[in-house]
């Protein structure tokens, strides 16, 4: 099924193609450290949700059994995402506006509509925020400059980062509060061998 309609250039082909520009004539080693960014960024919500585990291991259950979840929402998040993308064969907008972009273009065939990296950030983002706020104030600016990054390198129109971000944190909304009901079974943990991983002391 192809919505190129509902997307691609018709949308926000116009500001693509201002920020691609934009970021051509902008210094090598600033493109440099995008691309590192859009390409290895995402390690650096794996690393906030070790940190919440850790620190959610002395607080009460709800908060250790959010933590806990915190990357099956992620996982979720992206098949979801992924998921929508089967529904939007929205080509990718270097290759429908055959324009030069700070990274190489995607093959054929791997579509853009919504962006993955968007979803993944946000859903961990938001994950983190309602597991721990200090957490989370540093992994929401995060998942923005993800998505920004995403349009810069010349992958994505900015319509589809906007889709993802909105994906991704929905998932976490609704997931992350649902799995606080584990909190018993982290209590049973608590009270086992396996104590260690779910509680400081």
């Amino acid at each position: 099924m192809n919505h190129l309609a509902f997307g691609g250039a018709s949308i926000d082909g116009g500001p693509y193609l201002w920020i691609t520009g934009l970021a051509r004539h902008l210094p090598h080693g600033l493109n440099t450290l995008v691309s590192c960014w859009t390409d290895y960024g995402l390690a650096l919500f794996a690393v906030l949700m070790l940190i919440g585990w850790w620190r959610a291991r002395n607080g009460p259950s709800r908060a250790m059994a959010s933590a806990l979840a915190a990357p099956v929402v992620v996982v979720t998040a992206f098949l979801v995402d992924d998921l929508v993308k089967t529904f939007f064969d929205e080509r990718r907008p270097c290759r429908t506006l055959h324009t030069a972009t700070v990274e190489a273009c995607p093959g054929s065939g791997d579509w853009s509509f919504p962006s993955n990296h968007a979803a993944i950030a946000a859903a961990a983002a938001v994950a983190l925020l309602l597991c721990d706020r200090q957490l989370g104030r540093i992994a929401v600016p995060a998942a923005l400059l993800m998505a920004a990054s995403r349009v810069w390198v010349g992958a994505h129109y900015p319509h589809d980062v906007a889709a993802g971000l909105v994906t991704g944190a929905l998932v976490a909304r609704v997931l992350t509060p649902l799995a606080r009901r584990a909190a018993p079974v982290v209590d049973r943990i608590r009270a086992t061998r396996l104590r260690p991983l779910v509680a400081a002391r």
